[in-house]
């Protein structure tokens, strides 16, 4: 999958822009707030249906204006593709393929593989589980529908449960028998979650393992393993055990939502015991295994973006990681710098055609 041209319409800082891009790399560059990660971010939001970096839909569009758009042609084997991402204030942001309107999300994703590297990727580290949980659900559900579809069901009935125990909580009234439609529910998604969770793992680390010892010069050798209690109980039963407490809490306390990846540098947490740089080496991996995995499951190159990465990383894991493009493993690539020689003398290394555009 190709993106050959992208416009933006009062999507963040830009009234009206557009361009023709490179089949294979393309750098934005110049000073910082000139919009060069916003970019990046249209790219990724044709992808995914939502930014990477603005969890509030209505802070994607211009100051003053009412409305953004963004419009990107792909080019997949021998047909055009046109897509379009739109959203009007207080109205519901529409995904058009074709000009034909998705009825749901959840439909778009993994149409277009696409993997980013950033530098706020640091928080799958420094931050709480829900990341690394986002992280690994975004992952699986690129490849497969159902897993998705599970997940949607699951947080649906979630809030179902959560909703109820607070109505309990309020008018001091306990039902158990209510309370155990939604246990059935969630049980029933969950271990199919669960199960799918376990399944990418075990594909997954190995796949990690080999990317961290390609881009880290370092002897130590890497995890990732996956904490669930689903491991050693049932989800049902785990439900029935914490009722009375999820009842004093007014949510629910234990679930799928609540597991977490434990990232380890030598059998060791990674946060405590890593230091920068093999933090660094492995969020980059994380993010390389990504791509891997969805290339091999997709059978199609995702689009690759990496954001600010040249201020961020030190030279060497740089020219490792610009290095890696060079194969033809790898397909289009999104950049975005602050310096324009820095750039132009990365990608020329690589032996590939690009464009760089100076905003």
């Amino acid at each position: 999958m190709i993106l050959k041209s992208l416009t933006l319409t009062n999507y963040k800082n830009f009234e009206s822009y557009s361009i023709k891009l490179d089949s294979k790399i393309n750098c934005f560059v110049g000073s910082n707030g000139v919009g060069k990660t916003n970019i990046l971010d249209a790219v990724y939001h044709l992808s995914q249906g939502k930014s990477y970096f603005n969890s509030n839909a209505n802070q994607n569009i211009r100051h003053e204006e009412n409305f953004f758009s963004i419009d990107g042609l792909f080019q997949k084997e021998d047909r055009e593709i046109k897509l379009v991402v739109s959203l009007k204030r207080g109205e519901r942001k529409t995904i058009k393929k074709n000009g034909k309107a998705y009825k749901r999300f959840s439909d778009h994703i993994g149409f277009i593989p696409l993997v980013i590297i950033s530098p706020a990727d640091r928080d799958l580290i420094s931050e709480g589980s829900e990341i690394r949980r986002r992280f690994m659900d975004n992952v699986i559900s690129q490849s497969d529908p159902n897993y998705l579809q599970n997940l949607i069901r699951y947080n649906k009935t979630l809030q179902q449960r959560n909703a109820l125990l607070k109505h309990f909580a309020q008018t001091n009234n306990f039902n158990q028998d209510s309370l155990e439609i939604y246990d059935l529910q969630l049980s029933e998604f969950g271990h199919k979650i669960h199960a799918k969770r376990n399944e990418f793992i075990s594909l997954f680390a190995p796949i990690l393992k080999n990317r961290y010892q390609s881009i880290s010069s370092g002897s130590e050798q890497v995890e990732l393993n996956y904490s669930s209690k689903l491991t050693q109980t049932k989800l049902f039963d785990l439900l029935q055990q914490n009722a009375q407490k999820d009842l004093a809490l007014q949510y629910t306390s234990v679930g799928i939502h609540r597991d977490d990846l434990v990232f380890s540098i030598d059998s060791y947490p990674i946060k405590k015991f890593g230091s920068q740089g093999q933090q660094k080496s492995y969020l980059i991996s994380l993010r390389l295994a990504q791509f891997d995995f969805i290339k091999t499951i997709n059978g199609t190159n995702p689009i690759l973006l990496l954001d600010d990465i040249f201020d961020k990383l030190d030279e060497q894991r740089v020219a490792q990681l610009i290095k890696l493009v060079e194969d033809d493993n790898f397909g289009q690539l999104f950049v975005s710098d602050t310096h324009v020689d820095r750039t132009e003398n990365a990608v020329k290394s690589v032996h590939q055609s690009f464009k760089v555009f100076k905003l």
